[in-house]
């Protein structure tokens, strides 16, 4: 048994209350920690130790901040290791899914080391007499992120390194179902020479999270999670006068057509449906087949890979997909399989009986499943399962296929699997969509790009990381400057002209 508890101030400290939570082993469903919830106290003393740290912090030199975060690639490439074995014990993911979180997270970082380039402003000389005009973006203040369980060490490094190398303080709230990554992040951040209280780490719940909304210190915050959560972050966290970005669910939907090489978007598909055991935003979890021949060429090869996939323990070398995060939410998955098979889908492959493997019966498993012949009226459709379930909804024709993408009311990734480039451009113009693949099934954005949704899929005006991310972390500020001169005289009451 081990304990985390909170990162502030450059040190580790005790949660002040006696709340605590479990940390679950999911491949095995046995108790193997525990952290420490933060109280109200907890998240005001953080706080108050960022916003003293941002006092300095703001006024510190890009290239000082930039050497930081060279330093910070360094380290996390140097425990690179340390980092994925707590991503693969506490969350359940295989190792070689947990090292390629860690390296779409490092992209970040490296981005983020060239903040001085993204920061530039703009200038406009002699836009009047003797007057000219510059723009430049200032950190915000004392931000927050508050991130999901399904990427422990990504997702905060979608955040955290463009926030600081910007010149904010930093509090995360990482899920407190695998919490350790968070403290093994802000241990290197206190090793590359980052000064203390410029990256903190508040473990908690649902008490941290609403404090941390209403809190005056805090300006903005930043949210990966359900959609029903995303939505009262972002109403709360903006009644607050707070800037919100909330990244919410997804029904991910891929659409076949009859001149695809069908090979390829079978391969493609069945790392993108039961990667990481479906517990992506960007999992493709449902697949549109255009017509009844693809559908049955396309659920014919997938099952016949799907079926192979190893499952298990995500430390066992050889294992293709883990377990789920907690058996509540196995159980749903399980049920939401059930639910849509009493509701007249066909399912094609049924990974509901695997209970895991030898050693691991009380695990949190469920095998790779394909449910045929769905329907868009059913909960297998309408919600996020967010489990190793592939859907697959047969339809006539493209029209028919991209209607169902845009009366879906989530728009985070789509992709369409086609030769015919009229039909792609059409398709990547029209969909309502905010990441969009072709021939390609998760379209996530590099780092120099941003990710983010459309609908019900983001809440706020900013997408995350890259240009987006660096404008969400930053407020703009313009400067109109004349200088006195001896052609200056007498006082003007009309209003401000560019004469």
């Amino acid at each position: 048994m081990y304990k985390v508890d909170h990162y502030i101030g450059g040190k580790t400290i005790a949660a002040t209350g006696e709340r605590t939570a479990p940390i679950y082993d999911p491949s095995t469903g046995a108790v193997q920690g525990e952290v420490g919830l933060a109280s109200t106290a907890d998240v005001d003393a953080a706080v108050a130790v960022a916003s003293k740290a941002f006092e300095t912090w703001s006024d510190t030199g890009l290239m000082k901040r930039v050497s930081i975060m060279f330093k910070f690639r360094e380290l996390l490439d140097k425990h690179r290791d340390e980092l994925c074995e707590h991503v693969v014990k506490e969350h359940g993911k295989v190792w070689d899914d947990a090292m390629g979180e860690l390296t779409r997270g490092f992209e970040i970082v490296e981005n983020a080391c060239g903040i001085p380039e993204m920061l530039k402003g703009e200038f406009s000389q002699q836009v009047g007499s003797g007057i000219d005009v510059y723009n430049i973006r200032q950190a915000l203040g004392v931000v927050c992120s508050i991130t999901p369980f399904n990427f422990p060490a990504m997702v905060p490094l979608w955040t955290i390194p463009l926030a600081i190398a910007c010149g904010n303080t930093f509090i995360l709230k990482p899920s407190e179902r695998d919490p350790s990554c968070a403290n093994v992040m802000a241990r290197l951040f206190s090793e590359a020479g980052l000064p203390d209280g410029v990256f903190n780490v508040l473990h908690g719940d649902k008490v941290a999270v609403d404090h941390i909304l209403q809190h005056d210190g805090i300006e903005a915050v930043s949210f990966v999670g359900s959609t029903k959560v995303a939505e009262y972050i972002y109403h709360t966290g903006a009644a607050n006068n707070k800037r919100v970005q909330a990244l919410g669910g997804a029904k991910n939907h891929a659409i076949i057509m009859p001149d695809a090489d069908i090979g390829q978007a079978v391969d493609a598909m069945i790392g993108a449906a039961f990667g990481s055991a479906g517990e992506r935003c960007m999992a493709l979890s449902v697949a549109v087949a255009v017509g009844d021949d693809v559908a049955d060429e396309m659920i014919a090869k997938i099952k016949d890979q799907a079926e192979n996939i190893k499952v298990g323990c995500g430390m066992v070398a050889g294992n293709e997909m883990g377990p789920l995060i907690t058996k509540e939410h196995c159980a749903r998955v399980k049920g939401l399989i059930s639910e849509g098979e009493s509701q007249g889908a066909k399912v094609v492959l049924d990974g509901r009986g695997y209970e895991g493997p030898e050693g691991k019966e009380g695990g949190y498993f469920c095998g790779p499943t394909i449910l045929d012949k769905v329907t868009k009226d059913m909960s297998v459709y309408t919600e996020e399962i967010f489990g190793p379930v592939l859907v697959v909804v047969r339809v006539d024709n493209y029209d028919e296929a991209v209607q169902l993408v845009q009366d879906h009311e989530y728009g985070n990734g789509t992709c369409i699997f086609t030769r015919d480039g009229d039909i792609a451009r059409n398709f990547t113009r029209k969909i309502k969509v905010g990441m969009v693949g072709v021939n390609v099934p998760l379209p996530v954005p590099l780092a120099f790009h941003s990710f983010g949704g459309w609908k019900r899929s983001i809440f706020g005006d900013h997408h995350m990381y890259g240009p987006e991310g660096v404008r969400f972390w930053t407020k703009i500020k313009t400067v109109t400057s004349r200088w006195p001169t001896s052609i200056m005289s007498g006082a003007n009451l009309s209003f401000p002209s560019s004469d």
